[in-house]
């Protein structure tokens, strides 16, 4: 199999919303875009899928070499070696694939974060990065498209901690600062209990509020000139806002479902989005 039909693949078999927005995309951006999702969720695999913490230090600290090995072309691993076609036609920094990585250490450090400053850095590593290097793929004029593309990161997260509370929970994990959980009552080792009490609900309609606020900046930020070309960025968005507003107006309802959108409702928004001037 070669580089780029691994990481097709690997970006297929997700099911992620992101793999949508990469539709409309020429075949190149859409190449690019696809090797950076597939290394994300490489890295985001081990943390969820190994239960030897020893063992995840040891793959990622894998990764973090053969990223130093893809910027001396020297690199062996398919999702590397496709992405290295990449770093020179769109600008791809090596720093940013470091902190996506130092991102998924934090998973394995911190089971809880007290305040939204420091959930924010933990997103800026996991999200936002990938935002910025998105960004660089799809092609921007304006330096305050960047600033969009790092808003745009921390909203999507925070919209995917909301959906996967009940599964990090099962994980030992609350990214819902604790800060967050003492302006509702709720005290940590409860947070299970709490669900369909208006407390919790209050918890998750709080959050999701933040998550509103940040998309509504992201998109203040970015550009009018560079509108067209960060479509991708925007039908994320329009997905990602659809789901928020879906899991705040039930916020129990996750633990019953995993909260989605149907692939048909994805695609429509992503065609609708991609067609308006």
């Amino acid at each position: 199999m070669k580089p780029q039909e691994y990481c097709a693949q690997k970006t297929a078999q997700s099911g992620s919303s992101f793999y949508y927005s990469f539709l409309f995309l020429d075949k190149n951006k859409r190449n690019a875009i696809t090797a950076l999702y597939a290394f994300c969720r490489e890295v985001d695999d081990i943390v969820d899928g190994t239960m030897d913490e020893y063992v995840a230090r040891s793959k990622l600290s894998w990764w973090a070499e053969e990223i130093e090995k893809m910027w001396a072309g020297t690199s062996q691993h398919p999702v590397t070696l496709a992405l290295q076609n990449f770093i020179q036609p769109f600008n791809l920094e090596q720093k940013y694939f470091e902190l996506i990585i130092e991102g998924m250490l934090m998973d394995l450090e911190q089971r809880n974060y007290e305040t939204m400053d420091q959930l924010n850095q933990y997103c800026y590593r996991a999200a936002s990065a990938v935002g910025v290097l998105s960004a660089n793929i799809f092609g921007y004029s304006h330096s305050s498209t960047l600033i969009y593309a790092e808003k745009l990161g921390l909203a999507l997260q925070l919209t995917n901690i909301l959906r996967d509370v009940k599964e990090d929970l099962s994980r030992g994990r609350i990214y819902i600062p604790l800060e967050e959980l003492d302006k509702v009552e709720i005290k940590r080792e409860n947070l299970r209990g709490s669900v369909g009490t208006k407390a919790f609900d209050n918890l998750i309609v709080n959050q999701a509020n933040i998550a509103h606020d940040l998309f509504d900046s992201a998109h203040s930020n970015l550009h009018t000139d560079d509108r067209e070309s960060q479509k991708t960025g925007l039908i994320m968005s329009a997905i990602y806002r659809k789901l928020l507003g879906k899991i705040a107006s039930k916020p129990s309802r996750s633990f019953i479902k995993r909260q989605s959108l149907t692939p048909i409702y994805k695609l429509w928004i992503a065609w609708r989005v991609w067609s308006n001037p």
